[in-house]
């Protein structure tokens, strides 16, 4: 599933974590369903009660094509470095961009999670904030969670224990703008949801 080519370039969006889910969906977003005239938005929710283990994060550098360097954050506001000097994973998926699409806007967005808002508030806040139109993120699968669909109680969800799957369902039924959940497949494409399309198979 792929979005069809438009006169005007869009603003997409991908939520930018340290996780294999979020690699997938880059990946997805850059061979699938991003045009060159687009601006991509690579945009991470800091929650100031963690931190990333910097192994996960290096995780990106060790999937990535070798290049000679990170690129510059746009607007020279980077942000903190995950582990005090070690790889910015942003910044790492910033290149990974510009590596796969040179001519691709790309940029990147921190933001922090304030007390009493989860995940999935925040995101939702920067997409109307940002005028986002489309949305890609990294989706978890679990058994439970694939015999039940999307079939979770009202409103967002909670702040304690959330998960990514959690927030990818949030974001697919409330978002204002298409929201695409991206499983990706170990040599079998992708396994794609929105909320008009439940499990959609795109090999890649």
């Amino acid at each position: 599933m792929t979005t069809g080519d438009k006169a005007t370039p869009r603003k997409v969006m991908v939520v930018a974590e340290p996780t294999r889910e979020s690699a997938g969906a880059l990946q997805y977003a850059l061979y699938n369903a991003i045009l060159e005239k687009d601006e991509l938005i690579l945009l991470h929710v800091e929650n100031p009660n963690t931190w990333f283990n910097t192994l996960s994060a290096m995780f990106l550098i060790n999937k990535r094509p070798p290049i000679g360097g990170s690129a510059a954050t746009e607007g020279g506001g980077g942000g903190a470095v995950v582990g005090g000097g070690e790889v910015d994973f942003l910044e790492e998926m910033k290149s990974m961009c510009k590596v796969t699409q040179p001519k691709l806007l790309v940029r990147t967005v921190r933001v922090l999670m304030e007390n009493g808002k989860d995940k999935a508030a925040v995101i939702l806040s920067q997409t109307k904030e940002l005028k986002i139109d489309l949305i890609i993120i990294g989706q978890r699968r679990t058994l439970s969670s694939a015999i039940l669909g999307y079939k979770r109680p009202a409103g967002p969800p909670n702040i304690i224990g959330t998960k990514l799957i959690d927030t990818a369902e949030f974001l697919i039924e409330n978002s204002p703008c298409t929201c695409v959940g991206v499983q990706k497949k170990q040599n079998a494409g992708y396994v794609l949801n929105t909320k008009t399309h439940r499990n959609f198979r795109l090999l890649a």
